[in-house]
């Protein structure tokens, strides 16, 4: 698997219900492969919602909501109004995720 890099709107084929069956999911602008935590972040899935989406903004303020996904034909979501709370759970996640999944590329805004 090539690292490359992945616009939102290029990550939305990643969801999981494609014929090629993939999850990916941005972190802070890193994206990873989650395939393997299928019942985790396959459709149906308890993270679901965050399949094949930059899933920042969720994990921060640890939101399933989905007003917490930005569309993928709007611009990446900085992040600017984030505590340090919030910050500090994000990289929580970032750090959970790269210790367990391959990072595959990053996240780059739509062209």
């Amino acid at each position: 698997m090539l690292f490359k890099t992945y616009t939102p709107k290029d990550l939305r084929a990643f969801d999981g219900t494609s014929d090629n069956g993939r999850i990916l999911m941005a972190v802070n602008g890193s994206v990873y492969d989650v395939t393997r935590g299928r019942n985790f972040y396959g459709p149906g899935g308890p993270y679901g919602n965050f399949a094949g989406r930059d899933a920042s903004r969720g994990l921060a303020k640890n939101s399933f909501d989905l007003d917490m996904l930005t569309e993928e034909d709007k611009p990446i979501d900085k992040l600017e109004d984030l505590n340090k709370d919030e910050w500090d759970s994000l990289r929580e996640w970032e750090q959970h995720f790269a210790n367990k999944y391959l990072l595959v590329g990053t996240l780059v805004e739509n062209q």
